[in-house]
């Protein structure tokens, strides 16, 4: 049998490591363990210089085995694989011992304790090595087509930049237009140009580019299958409306009797008909019938959109289509959700006429919005002549969200800059923090001071309607500390815009269930690693952009989605996808067939095969979590990479008692009986 030769790689990552840990003398204690043929620390090893070294031990010294004690592997192990592999080791044979957050960021106070801890996880990771297999990637061919879900900005930049490339893309939107939230926006900051000048002439060419399949009005049901090959289940639901037939003219919302609050677009300050197109320019241009507000579907009568229909485009007995799409890769692209301002009645946001929230506001300032773009009171008719904006309605708030929702404070600098443009009023706005840190955005900040809107530093506690003052009488009243003179204040005005907090959508769980991702505390969608891989998920060939993923503006989100194709298009490029070898594996010939393992897969990558009666793994579906290793009750599946003989050396490693030698290991406490 061919001795074994374990390289050990100790990384200082500048003073992260060594500020705590003396590497040095971890060093010359590894090169003690027994097989162990070279100890080095360096400073970087994870750059060119310390790869190169591990490559050169490999070829000069014949190792066979190399652990790197660094940082999260989440971070570089792909870096140390792929130099073990330039090497000619297999890449499979190398681990790593997080001695960064494991050890040296949570001893920073006990260097001693840091340092003796780190002897122990680099003494596990070389009894782990030791049991560690070469192992092989399997290689599958990609579908060209790719699925996106959401029709906003990034949904729309990432199907065009594919589509552009010559691929065909799937992208579904639930609504009957796309566009999303930038269609309701009037003005983008800090350019303040016209958000439909910018967004109409893309939703154009989504809806007409010849690679791209738009679903509009239509739902994800259900989706199977690994990168590369997914299939997915897709219900287009039935507008009433042949759009074969249909030309868009109109005649039918004009003739509808059914009036009805626009919840959607209008933010519930405007109405609609039963049959409606969402907003003049909505792509496609064809409307859609609400079944829950139409006069025949909920009495029998009327028909008025079918009579004057003059193409005959109206059809009541349309049902809802299934289609099966087959598609390589998957970007998420569903967007957000305003907070609902009435969860801080305190604001008065539902109880007080003239509260209102920052997308009911957007909507009013648009030209093409309810009021023409005329800022008004509830009444329609009234222009205010004070103007209250509190930031931070619902983020940074450990009652509701405790994260910043990134746009808040710019959008209410430009609702600011919009009041002084359309009237007269003075403008007041509460803030906790201005953050105004992208390009051009501390200028726009500076120009808004220009104008005269006063900023004023605390959190309001309270808006009510309670005059206490003399000329407080039909006024809202802003109760507020202001931090920055140290008193309290009421400030009396005609009008207050809530910046309402940027949320994951209400689904947001529901959907990361059913395409196999996973979600952060807050509810948006996890990225494989927030700095390094903030496009991919954990589960290949699917990927997420825009504010699904987290609160972020306009140009962030463009950016995003563009990446997101960028990797697909590399992927298809590729004309296959490698797939992780790091799988479970089940010996079926003591397979029980219980099926608890088929319940307890998260990525649904065990099937239950009849004849013969057992449960097998489909292995590129299979992430290698070992959820169905630690259940399985006859104990017949094993993680490859990470089997029992490896974990149990592992922890043999770890309660290595490094202050008496690597001889001695400390004895595990005695398991209770009953």
């Amino acid at each position: 049998m061919t001795e074994e030769k374990v390289g050990v790689y100790i990384c200082h990552c500048g003073n992260n490591i060594a500020g705590t840990i003396d590497v040095e003398a971890v060093s010359e204690w590894a090169a003690t363990l027994p097989h162990v043929a070279v100890a080095r620390d360096y400073r970087f090893m994870c750059s060119s210089l310390g790869q190169e070294l591990v490559e050169q031990d490999i070829k000069e010294l014949g190792l066979t085995r190399v652990v790197v004690a660094a940082c999260s592997p989440h971070m570089h192990e792909p870096t140390f694989r792929k130099a073990c592999e330039r090497a000619g080791l297999n890449p499979y044979l190398m681990e790593m011992a997080n001695i960064r957050e494991h050890a040296s960021w949570v001893h920073q106070h006990d260097k001693e304790a840091a340092t003796e801890k780190a002897k122990a996880l680099i003494s596990g990771a070389v009894k782990r090595a030791l049991e560690l297999s070469p192992l092989e990637p399997s290689r599958v061919p990609i579908q060209e087509a790719t699925l996106v879900v959401g029709g906003g900005i990034a949904g729309i930049t990432t199907a065009l930049e594919i589509a552009d490339a010559g691929h065909p893309v799937y992208l579904v939107e639930r609504e009957p237009s796309i566009g999303g939230h930038m269609a309701q926006l009037d003005k983008t900051f800090p350019t303040l140009d016209c958000s439909s000048c910018i967004l109409t002439p893309k939703m154009f060419d989504t809806g007409n580019h010849p690679n791209i399949t738009l679903l509009s009005y239509s739902e994800v049901e259900e989706v199977s299958g690994y990168v590369g090959n997914f299939t997915v289940r897709v219900r287009k639901k039935a507008r009433k409306v042949n759009t074969d037939l249909c030309t868009g003219c109109g005649e039918c919302w004009s003739r509808c009797p059914a009036k009805v609050v626009d919840t959607v677009y209008e933010a519930g300050l405007g109405y609609r008909t039963a049959i409606y197109r969402p907003f003049p320019q909505a792509v496609p241009k064809y409307p859609v019938i609400d079944v829950e507000n139409c006069i025949y579907f909920q009495k029998g009568t009327c028909k008025a959109c079918e009579k004057f229909c003059p193409t005959g485009a109206i059809d009541f007995e349309q049902e809802d289509e299934i289609l099966e799409l087959e598609v390589g890769n998957i970007v998420l692209a569903t967007g957000y959700d305003l907070f609902d301002a009435r969860r801080i009645p305190q604001y008065g946001y539902g109880r007080l006429a003239n509260v209102f929230t920052s997308l009911e506001f957007e909507r009013m300032v648009n030209a093409a919005g309810p009021t023409g773009g005329k800022v008004v009171l509830r009444d329609g008719v009234t222009e205010p002549q004070s103007v209250a904006i509190i930031h931070c309605v619902g983020s940074r708030d450990k009652n509701y969200n405790p994260y910043c929702s990134a746009t808040c404070c710019m959008a209410a600098l430009k609702f600011g800059h919009l009041v002084k443009e359309k009237t007269d009023a003075e403008v007041y706005s509460f803030y906790i923090d201005v953050r105004a840190a992208f390009k051009d955005y501390e200028e726009f900040y500076n120009r808004v001071l220009e104008e005269g809107v006063h900023f004023v530093r605390g959190r309001v506690a309270e808006v009510t309607d309670a005059a206490r003052q003399p000329g407080e009488e039909g006024k809202l009243i802003v109760q507020v500390e202001d931090t920055l003179i140290g008193k309290q204040r009421r400030i009396p005005v005609d009008m207050v815009i809530l910046m309402a907090a940027m949320e994951p959508r209400a689904d947001a769980e529901e959907i990361a269930h059913l395409f196999g991702v996973g979600c952060s505390a807050a509810g948006f969608f996890t990225e494989r690693h927030p700095k390094l891989d903030p496009i991919a998920t954990m589960s290949d060939g699917i990927f997420i952009a825009g504010a699904c993923q987290g609160p972020k503006d306009i140009p962030a989100t463009v950016g995003q989605g563009a990446a997101a194709a960028a990797r697909v298009l590399t992927l298809i490029s590729q004309g296959e996808v490698e797939i992780e070898p790091v799988r479970a594996i089940i010996d079926e010939e003591r397979c029980s067939g219980c099926r608890i393992c088929n319940n307890l897969c998260p990525y649904g990558a065990i099937d239950y095969i009849e004849d013969p009666g057992v449960s097998r793994v489909n292995p590129a579906l299979c992430k290698g979590c070992g959820t169905c290793v630690a259940a399985c009750p006859s104990q017949v599946i094993t993680g490859q990479h990470f089997t029992f003989e490896s974990i149990m050396s592992q922890i043999e490693g770890l309660l290595y008692d490094v202050s008496n030698g690597h001889e001695t290991y400390a004895e595990p406490a005695p398991l209770e009986t009953a």
